[in-house]
């Protein structure tokens, strides 16, 4: 139950934040985000989200760091990055 409530609570807040009203002169708030893959080469589409992810929310101006472990540390060779290649 408890779990249950705070996922309520926090799947509000995007809705709060952007129903707020914007003054001319504030920035949007820029978020810390970090993102953890455990996803390899085995399964590229899976391995590529954390990059396609963090590179859009960079884009918009948020702070992203990205977490490899497992088989997703092997994504780190750059022989290894290159030949995944993500369906779609």
């Amino acid at each position: 139950m408890i779990r249950r409530s705070f996922l309520k609570h926090l799947a509000a807040v995007p809705l709060v934040a952007a129903a707020a009203p914007s003054t001319v002169g504030t920035s949007a708030t820029k978020l810390k985000i970090l993102m953890k893959s455990a996803w390899g080469s085995d399964d590229p589409t899976k391995a590529a989200f954390p990059f396609l992810h963090g590179d859009a929310l960079s884009e918009a101006g948020h702070e992203v760091q990205i977490f490899l472990l497992g088989e997703a540390v092997s994504l780190m060779r750059k022989s290894v990055a290159n030949a995944v290649v993500p369906v779609g």
